[in-house]
């Protein structure tokens, strides 16, 4: 399990930086621990949301939204977590831009619904469990050995630092008001192969690289931006029972992946032996 995250600011807030187990259900090791930090000295009342997923015990899905990544005449897929899913639904978290905001390859279930972009930041889930988020160098449609790709910008960490892209906040799409600092999302990996989802209010893009690098991402992606968009749901027991909101944002409810959704979004599930191929 990962260290606690040092806090920046003295005193420290009661738990801030020290992580908290969301599957107590689950008999097996822990799969999603959650904390909070205010990773900022000069904005003290800015916290981030941070999720750890450990991928060793875990299977990662993406899903399309009823009108994200965009339109398509490719069979859209259940637009929800599938109640055949739910006994082993572990959390579900908000995915990138829509397709018209920013073209960017997206490919799930065997199908490939936009075609994969050259230099574009991808989350890649592996037919093997394991998962990775690269720079995405290969053709316009994924290998065989892909389960799971989805595209968003450039990297925004490589290298366990933030990249020289990440400084031109105009680069990192259209904010609300169009100013720097807004809510935004990403997604890291540790140097174990373990994802980070993040998740804070009045963040550029250079300041989010930040965080993540604070968490111990090596690589990391921005995923979607402004108040409406950012969600990270846990689930208090099997059978998606008692959802809840990690991200506290009013624009969301806690049960919003249990029905179709607006945008694609990712879901996370206890690990079944033997079954590589998501609940569809």
């Amino acid at each position: 399990e990962p260290s606690a995250i040092v806090p920046k600011i003295s005193p420290a807030l009661p738990g801030e930086g020290k992580w908290v187990r969301m599957d107590r259900w689950d008999p097996g090791p822990a799969s999603v621990l959650t904390t909070t930090f205010r990773p900022d000295p000069t904005q003290p009342g800015i916290g981030a949301y941070v999720a750890w997923m450990r991928t060793s015990t875990t299977q990662f899905a993406l899903y399309l939204g009823y009108k994200g990544p965009g339109p398509t005449s490719l069979d859209r897929g259940p637009e929800m977590v599938p109640q055949s899913a739910w006994p082993n639904l572990l959390a579900t978290f908000n995915s990138g831009f829509y397709e018209a905001d920013s073209a960017a390859g997206f490919y799930t279930h065997g199908t490939l619904y936009y075609p994969m972009v050259k230099g574009l930041a991808t989350v890649v889930a592996y037919t093997n469990g394991k998962i990775a988020i690269v720079d995405w160098e290969g053709g316009s449609t994924p290998g065989p050995g892909i389960l799971v790709a989805r595209q968003n910008l450039p990297l925004l960490v490589d290298d366990g630092a933030p990249t020289p892209l990440s400084a031109n906040w105009a680069d990192w799409g259209l904010t609300l008001g169009g100013v720097p600092a807004v809510w935004r999302t990403a997604l890291g990996i540790d140097a174990e192969g373990n994802l980070i989802y993040v998740a804070a209010a009045a963040q550029t893009p250079a300041s989010l690289a930040q965080i993540l690098v604070d968490v111990g991402a090596v690589r990391g992606m921005q995923l979607d931006i402004n108040p409406e968009w950012p969600i990270y749901v846990t689930y208090g027991g099997a059978g998606a029972l008692s959802p809840s909101l990690f991200v506290p944002n009013p624009n969301s409810i806690p049960d919003r992946f249990l029905f179709p959704a607006t945008k694609d979004f990712f879901a996370i599930y206890r690990r079944v032996p033997g079954v590589t191929q998501q609940p569809w």
